[in-house]
């Protein structure tokens, strides 16, 4: 059996218990089993890699560490859009599994892959071919190698005006990681230094495009990056995935938030004020609950939020809003809720507020306990029609307990 076999015959197994069998006689089991986790896990990350034969993918940690299909689609939209001329070049200075750049080169006449690991250079080839890329240009290199040659060329041909450029677009997902392995948490720690690169890039680009952890701080990133234009937040599934900040050679410019999950957008200036009203804010049965999404969370700006749809926040700190009525909150960048009921911690109006209740779906803002905790004080299971906010209000706390709108 020869090793495409092997693997076409596997790509639903246990790669662990495949291990543990051994292979047949002419099978290079280590890459089969790289090829069949790599392939489960690219049928919901990646689904239109997993139906592409001839894919090849690389080890565990570059799986882990590349793109979603979801949020790739929306970089190659965000890069389309300042696709600004015919013949435009793009190049992506931190290749890895070539996830975002296959998706974000598909507008320009020419793409530049860069990327320090030989191994995956030698695998973006290939899948690019497959992928039907023809303006890919894969470079093994450092990307800062790479800058300093495009910069000579652009030193002996042009004037560095804009119009002279060698890029429409730069993009860079800068490696979170110091020499130990261990995770960095800000933007000047991580690999390539984006920091210090900057006048570089904008010399060389109309637009840098940087994809950041949403673990890193935005607003410090907008403060240290002369020119950040816009921030998008991108959320999938409610769950915070990246940052990417809109670089131009532009001064004094108040960057556009974009919040993104899924098919929601909330857009807003980044300078908007987060804090809220808390007056006359006391819940009540009937009440329209809204929660914001994860990427209303991440970005901070609730102030924006309520005015755009004349909420009322359940507390300074609780991020819980309530509609005021009649207003159309169709629209809004998170879930709503019907408030069934409202409840102290009192044993007496706990009974009432839980009776016949078995189950119920928790969870907590600015409140004492963990959602954890509460569950385990209210004797309920996990799951159910029912959701139970715990939070605090005009100087209470308070259970909400609703359903969904």
């Amino acid at each position: 059996m020869d090793t495409a076999t092997y693997i076409r015959q596997n790509l639903t197994s246990d790669p662990r218990a495949l291990a543990l069998k051994g292979a047949p006689e002419g099978v290079d089991l280590p890459f089969a089993l790289q090829q069949i986790d790599g392939w489960q896990r690219a049928r919901k990350k990646l689904p239109l890699w997993a139906a592409t034969d001839g894919i090849i993918f690389p080890p565990h940690i570059s799986m882990e560490q590349c793109s979603s299909e979801q949020t790739a689609l929306y970089k190659q939209r965000l890069a389309e859009a300042h696709c600004r001329k015919e013949d435009a070049r793009m190049a992506d200075l931190t290749g890895g599994f070539g996830v975002d750049f296959s998706y974000m080169s598909r507008p320009f006449s020419e793409a530049w892959y860069v990327e320090r690991q030989e191994h995956l250079c030698d695998i973006a080839r290939g899948n690019f071919k497959v992928l039907g890329l023809d303006n890919a240009r894969v470079v093994n290199a450092e990307c800062e190698t790479f800058l300093k040659e495009w910069e000579s060329a652009a030193d002996r041909v042009g004037d560095g005006q804009p119009h002279d450029k060698p890029f429409s677009v730069i993009f860079l997902d800068p490696a979170r990681r110091d020499t130990n392995g261990k995770k960095t948490y800000a933007i000047e720690d991580c690999t390539p230094d984006v920091v210090t690169l900057l006048p570089r890039l904008k010399r060389l680009a109309e637009t840098v495009i940087v994809k950041l952890s949403p673990m890193l701080d935005h607003r410090e990133a907008v403060r240290l990056l002369e020119g950040v234009t816009e921030v998008h937040i991108l959320s999938a599934g409610n769950e915070c995935k990246e940052t990417l900040l809109v670089i131009e050679s532009v001064e004094n410019v108040v960057p556009t938030l974009f919040c993104v999950n899924d098919d929601m957008e909330f857009v807003t200036p980044l300078s908007s004020d987060s804090q809220v009203s808390i007056a006359d804010c006391q819940p009540k049965k009937g009440d329209l609950l809204l929660v914001p999404n994860a990427s209303i969370m991440k970005a901070g700006c609730f102030g924006a939020l309520a005015e755009a749809f004349r909420l009322r926040a359940i507390g300074q700190n609780s991020h819980l809003f309530l509609a005021r009525g009649a207003e159309d909150i169709s629209d809004f960048p998170g879930r709503t809720f019907v408030v069934e009921a409202v409840c102290t911690m009192n044993k007496k109006e706990l009974k009432a507020a839980l009776a016949g209740m078995t189950k119920a779906n928790i969870a907590t803002r600015n409140f004492p306990m963990s959602a954890d905790e509460l569950r385990k004080k209210l004797k309920l299971k996990d799951g159910g029609e029912t959701y139970i906010f715990g939070t605090t209000a005009m100087g209470k706390h308070l259970l909400l307990v609703t359903r969904k709108k």
